[in-house]
C-alpha cells in the first residue's frame, strides 16, 4: 500500500501517489457511498450520516450541502443560498488572537495631540502693519532691491560704509530676488524666501566683520489670512551693523625663513593688526601673498588655508596663514619632451626670460601660453624641477620640462566671397605647419574670381630668433583685371616683422622686406580693345611701424591706434623712376555706456618723387569699397580716365566715422552700425580734397568667438555718372 499526502486546494483535491486531480463532487460522491455500505454492514446501528460530530477530520472533506441531501448535492442540483444574518453595529467586536490592548470606551480616553508651533514667519508677516518696523530706523537709509524688497541700514556712512557694495552682493545672491514675480506665490513661500535671504544677510555682515549684526525682518502689504495672491507684499531688511571687529594677531608660519626677502614678501600681504576684520581681505591677501612668492624665485612655495579664531570678548579676528616658501631658484634650461617636433633651444627662445634669470611663475605660465599659440599642439604641460638645490645664501636652479601633445599640422581652407564692384572671389590653401621643424609652414595658395586669379607658394618661419618674429618668404604670379587697370605679376617678396598677439597685445609693432616684382600692365582699354601694355621691373624696401593703444585686437572699443608705411621704390619702364610711397593710418574708439562704441579713422597718403605716368598703375592710389568708402565700388574714387575708369592718384585721404550699438539680440551678439565715409584721391602729391566723394549706409555686426562678422550696406552720397546706388560688403572683422 502506497501512503499518500493530501494537500488541499480551493476546488481540487491531489494526493501525493497520483497525478489526476479529482474534481470535489467525485470525491464527496465515492465517500458519501462508501458510508452508505458502511451503514447496511452495521445493520445493529442507526445511520450517522447527519452526525456531524462523529469524525472532525471526515467532516471537514465533507461540505454541508452533502450531508443534508447527498444525492442532490451529488447530482450538482441548485439548491438555495443560505440567508446572511443581519449584524448588529453596535455589538461588540469580537475577539482578535493576539490583541491585547483595551478599545477606549469613550473619545475623552484618547490622548490629545499637542497643537503645531506656527511658523513664526508666517505669522509675522500676516500681523497687519501700515508702515513695517517704521519706529526701528527712524532716518535711516532705504535701498529698494525691488519693487517688494528693500534694505535700511542706520543713517550715516560711518556706521556702514560699506553699504552700497554689500546691497549689490546681496542683490545677486538673494532668492527673494532671484524667484520674484511668480504669478502662485504665497505667503508661506516669500515667509521661507525672506527667511533664507535673512541667513544670507548673516553671512555677508561675518565678512564683512560684522559679528554682533542683527537683521530685522518685517513684510508689510497683507492682510491676516490673505496667504494666496501676495504680489503686493514687501519684504524688509532693517539691518544693524554693531560695532566692526578687528584683525588681531597675524600669523604667517614660516615666511620669516626668506630671509632678506621677508620685508618685500610680508609687504604683499597687506593685512595689519588693528585692520578692520573682512574674510575677502583674507582671500585675496593669500592670492598676493602667493603671487609674490611665485614672481621672486619660490618656484615650489604654496599657502595653505588660513585659520581666523574669533575672540568676541575682544571683537577681534586672530590670523594664521600657513605658508611653506620652499627656497629660492633662478631658471635653469628649459627642456623638450619633444625635441625634434620643437627643440629646446627653439622653445629657449620663444621664452621671456634667459638662463640665470630669477624664477617668476608668470614667465613659466606665459611660456605654456605661447607654446600653445604656435598652433602646433592641443596641450601643453611646463613642469619646475629642481637641478641645483639652494645653497650658501644662493639660489638653487629649476629646469622647465615642457610636455607637449601634438596637434593636426595639415590645413585644407577655403572661402568664397562676393563685393559688388568686385564680383565673385574664390580662395583655397594647404598648408603644413610644421614641415620644416621647428615652426617652419609651406602654404600652396590659390584665387579664381571675377576679376583676379592668382597661384603662389609661401614659406613661414614663425618666433624666428625670438618671440613673435616672423620670417615669410612669398612667391606668387597673378592676373588682375579690373576698372582701373589690368596686370600679370610675378613678384618675390622678402620680410621680416615683429607682430602682436591676441595672447600679448604688444604696443608697438614692425616690419621690413624686399619686394620685387615683373609687371606687365595696362591703364584701360579702348571700344573694348586692349591699349598696348606697358611692362614695369619694380624693387622696395617697404617698412611699417605702427602703435595700438586700444583695449582689444579684433573689436576695440577705447583707445587708438597709429601706423605709418614708408616704402622706396625704383622703377624701370623705358627709363628710371624712384620714389617713395608713404602712408598714414589713425583710428580711434570711444565708449559711451554700455551699448555704443563710437569709431573714427583718418589715412592720408602721398607718392614724392616722380611723375603720376612713370609709376605703374598698380603702384598708384586708389579709394573706394568695403575697407576704404563704403557705397562705391573697389577703387572706383578718384580721377579718371577719358573713359571714365579710374587712372590712380599720388595723394590719397580717407575718413569714416561708424556708431557700433549693442541691440541685445542673441544676447547682445548683434550689433547696427550706422557710418559716414569720405575719400578722394588726387593726381598732386598732397591732398588737395577737391574731388572728395562721400558714402554712408548701416551695417551688422554678429560676435563671434574669432571677431565679429561684418555685413555693410552703403550708398553713395553725391555719386558720379556709373556708379552704382547700392554696394554690400561681407568680412570677417570690424571695418577697421
Amino acid at each position: 500500500m502506497v501512503a499518500a499526502r493530501t494537500v488541499f486546494r480551493a476546488d481540487r483535491i491531489s494526493t501525493g501517489s497520483s497525478t489526476e486531480a479529482l474534481p470535489l463532487r467525485r470525491m464527496a460522491s465515492r465517500l458519501v457511498s462508501r458510508l452508505a455500505i458502511a451503514a447496511l454492514l452495521l445493520a445493529a446501528q442507526p445511520a450517522l450520516a447527519q452526525d456531524r460530530t462523529a469524525d472532525p477530520d471526515l467532516e471537514a472533506l465533507i461540505p454541508d450541502a452533502a450531508l443534508a441531501n447527498p444525492e442532490a448535492w451529488a447530482k450538482g442540483e441548485p439548491r438555495p443560498l443560505e440567508p446572511i444574518p443581519e449584524i448588529d453595529p453596535s455589538s461588540p467586536l469580537a475577539e482578535i488572537p493576539g490583541f491585547t490592548l483595551p478599545w477606549p470606551d469613550d473619545a475623552e480616553d484618547l490622548p490629545q495631540l499637542a497643537p503645531l508651533e506656527p511658523d513664526p514667519d508666517v505669522q509675522l508677516a500676516l500681523q497687519p502693519r501700515d508702515e513695517p518696523a517704521a519706529s526701528l530706523q527712524p532716518g535711516g537709509e532705504v535701498i529698494n532691491l525691488t519693487g517688494q524688497l528693500a534694505l535700511v541700514f542706520p543713517a550715516g556712512d560711518d556706521s556702514f560704509p560699506e553699504r552700497g557694495e554689500f546691497a549689490i552682493r546681496f542683490r545677486n545672491l538673494s532668492t527673494l530676488v532671484r524667484l520674484s514675480g511668480s504669478d502662485d506665490d504665497n505667503i508661506a513661500q516669500v515667509a521661507v524666501r525672506a527667511r533664507s535671504d535673512r541667513d544670507l544677510l548673516q553671512r555677508l555682515l561675518r565678512v564683512y566683520g560684522y559679528y554682533d549684526a542683527q537683521v530685522v525682518q518685517t513684510v508689510g502689504g497683507i492682510e491676516p489670512r490673505q496667504d494666496v495672491a501676495v504680489t503686493a507684499a514687501t519684504v524688509r531688511f532693517d539691518v544693524l551693523p554693531g560695532t566692526r571687529y578687528r584683525f588681531g594677531a597675524i600669523e604667517l608660519a614660516a615666511l620669516p625663513a626668506t630671509g632678506e626677502d621677508f620685508t618685500l614678501l610680508r609687504s604683499s600681504y597687506k593685512i595689519q593688526p588693528g585692520d578692520p576684520l573682512s574674510s575677502d581681505a583674507i582671500v585675496g591677501e593669500r592670492f598676493n601673498l602667493d603671487t609674490a612668492l611665485g614672481e621672486n624665485g619660490y618656484a615650489f612655495a604654496s599657502t595653505g588655508e588660513p585659520d581666523l579664531l574669533v575672540d568676541h570678548a575682544r571683537e577681534e579676528g586672530d590670523l594664521t596663514q600657513p605658508v611653506t616658501p620652499g627656497g629660492k631658484y633662478r631658471f635653469g634650461a628649459v627642456v623638450s619632451e619633444l625635441p625634434d617636433f620643437l627643440s629646446s633651444h627653439h622653445l629657449e627662445e620663444i621664452a621671456r626670460f634667459k638662463r640665470g634669470e630669477v624664477f617668476k611663475r608668470s614667465l613659466s605660465d606665459d611660456l605654456r601660453r605661447a607654446v600653445l599659440a604656435t598652433g602646433l599642439v592641443s596641450s601643453v604641460t611646463v613642469t619646475p624641477r629642481e637641478t641645483a638645490p639652494p645653497a650658501g645664501g644662493q639660489p638653487g636652479e629649476v629646469a622647465l620640462d615642457i610636455g607637449m601633445t601634438k596637434a593636426p599640422l595639415r590645413t585644407i581652407a577655403g572661402a568664397i566671397g562676393y563685393d559688388s564692384g568686385d564680383g565673385f572671389r574664390v580662395e583655397a590653401s594647404w598648408e603644413h605647419r610644421n614641415l620644416f621643424p621647428p615652426e617652419g609652414m609651406l602654404r600652396v595658395r590659390g584665387v579664381a574670381g571675377t576679376k583676379e586669379q592668382l597661384a603662389g607658394v609661401t614659406f613661414r618661419r614663425n618666433n624666428f630668433k625670438g618671440r613673435d618674429q616672423v620670417l615669410t618668404l612669398d612667391l606668387y604670379a597673378d592676373n588682375v583685371n579690373r576698372d582701373a587697370y589690368a596686370a600679370r605679376t610675378v613678384a618675390f617678396s622678402a620680410s621680416f616683422e615683429k607682430l602682436t598677439t591676441l595672447i600679448f597685445q604688444k604696443p608697438w609693432v614692425w616690419s621690413g622686406g624686399l619686394e620685387v616684382l615683373l609687371t606687365d600692365e595696362r591703364e584701360s582699354t579702348v571700344a573694348g580693345a586692349p591699349v598696348s601694355r606697358k611692362t614695369y621691373k619694380v624693387a622696395a624696401l617697404p617698412l611699417r611701424a605702427a602703435y595700438d593703444g586700444s583695449d582689444s585686437l579684433l573689436d576695440p572699443t577705447r583707445g587708438f591706434r597709429a601706423a605709418l608705411r614708408v616704402s622706396p621704390e625704383v622703377s624701370f619702364q623705358s627709363g628710371t623712376a624712384m620714389y617713395t610711397r608713404i602712408q598714414a593710418d589713425a583710428s580711434f574708439y570711444q565708449r559711451f555706456g554700455d551699448k555704443i562704441v563710437l569709431a573714427a579713422r583718418a589715412r592720408l597718403g602721398t607718392i614724392p618723387g616722380a611723375a603720376l605716368t612713370t609709376i605703374a598703375p598698380s603702384r598708384r592710389f586708389y579709394a573706394g569699397g568695403g575697407g576704404s568708402v563704403r557705397g562705391y565700388g573697389y577703387q572706383a574714387i578718384g580721377p579718371r580716365d577719358v573713359l571714365g575708369d579710374p587712372s590712380g592718384g599720388r595723394a590719397l585721404s580717407e575718413f569714416s566715422l561708424e556708431a557700433r550699438v549693442k541691440t541685445g539680440l542673441l544676447g547682445g551678439a548683434v550689433s547696427l552700425v550706422p557710418f559716414i565715409d569720405a575719400g578722394a584721391v588726387d593726381e598732386t602729391v598732397l591732398p588737395r580734397l577737391r574731388d572728395i566723394r562721400y558714402g554712408a549706409g548701416i551695417g551688422l555686426r554678429y560676435q563671434t568667438g574669432f571677431g565679429p562678422i561684418r555685413i555693410d550696406v552703403g550708398t553713395p552720397l553725391n555719386p558720379r555718372p556709373g556708379d552704382s546706388r547700392i554696394a554690400v560688403y561681407v568680412a570677417l572683422g570690424q571695418a577697421f
